[in-house]
């Protein structure tokens, strides 16, 4: 697959993320944007007020800035950085930042389909190329944190769905690839030992802990691993993301219990 292929099929991804966020914003009640969600110090406006930030950057809205002040759930740089949006629109209606989404996304959307791009070492643009991200690592996460998003506003409403859309998949796949990372580095089992993550809709991934340390991905799942993980994409997603614990019975453990539990335990990798 070329550059210009795989970064057109991150781009549709993310449009599609896009569409059906729109989509669950326009069914939101007055009262559902006060909603806390599982994002420490945010409710359903101030998620929906980062994506706002974070697009509108990348569809060619002015910089912003913002005094932050301290909040408990702001704990670095890139806490203050995503808190920005949030300041900055908490005085603006909702319906007035789902249509700055709308526009800001459609903007950006024509720009890329008629300069799709073709080099994925690229810089990215603006500041997400000043933090050293490339194309591909930013139309990579597009998708991934519009559909985050999305989920964080389902939970808070009690709107389940959108499990089984291109960004869902796109988003349990991304996250599945740190699954060596959080055994080899986090958990750091004896060398040799073998784990397998099975998530419900997409392939399962088999590790083993090498003479380095090191996990590494097997070609082929195991027939007896040390520990295997099963569960459905919701509550892997929950857990990856670094949400909330999975609901009770979610997750099955095969094999080694307290691995499997210690597994679970370390499984986020993104705030």
């Amino acid at each position: 697959m070329s550059d210009r292929e795989l970064l057109a099929g991150y781009v549709e991804t993310w449009w599609s993320a896009i569409g059906d966020l729109v989509a669950l914003l326009d069914q939101l009640d007055p009262d559902d944007w006060a909603r806390e969600t599982d994002l420490a110090g945010w409710d359903v406006k101030a998620v929906v007020s980062h994506t706002a930030h974070l697009e509108s950057l990348l569809g060619g809205g002015p910089n912003e800035t913002a005094e932050i002040g301290e909040a408990p759930h702001i704990t670095g740089p890139m806490g203050q950085f995503t808190e920005i949006g949030v300041v900055t629109r908490r005085e603006v209606a909702p319906a007035a930042i789902v249509e700055e989404i709308r526009t800001r996304t459609g903007a950006r959307r024509a720009a890329l389909l008629a300069d799709v791009p073709d080099d994925a070492a690229a810089p990215a643009p603006g500041i997400f190329g000043m933090i050293g991200w490339n194309q591909r690592t930013l139309l990579r996460n597009r998708p991934l944190d519009v559909w985050m998003h999305e989920q964080d506003i389902r939970r808070a409403t009690g709107r389940p769905g959108g499990m089984d859309s291109a960004a869902a998949r796109h988003t349990t796949d991304y996250l599945a690839e740190g699954f060596g990372f959080v055994l080899g580095k986090r958990v750091a089992p004896p060398v040799g030992t073998t784990a397998v993550l099975d998530v419900a809709g997409s392939e399962p991934i088999a590790v083993v802990i090498g003479e380095d340390g090191r996990a590494r991905r097997l070609p082929d799942v195991p027939a007896g691993p040390t520990v295997a993980l099963s569960m459905d994409r919701e509550s892997f997603i929950v857990l990856a993301g670094g949400r909330r614990p999975a609901a009770d019975g979610a997750v099955t453990i095969s094999g080694d219990q307290e691995l499997g539990r210690s597994i679970v335990a370390r499984l986020a990798t993104t705030p």
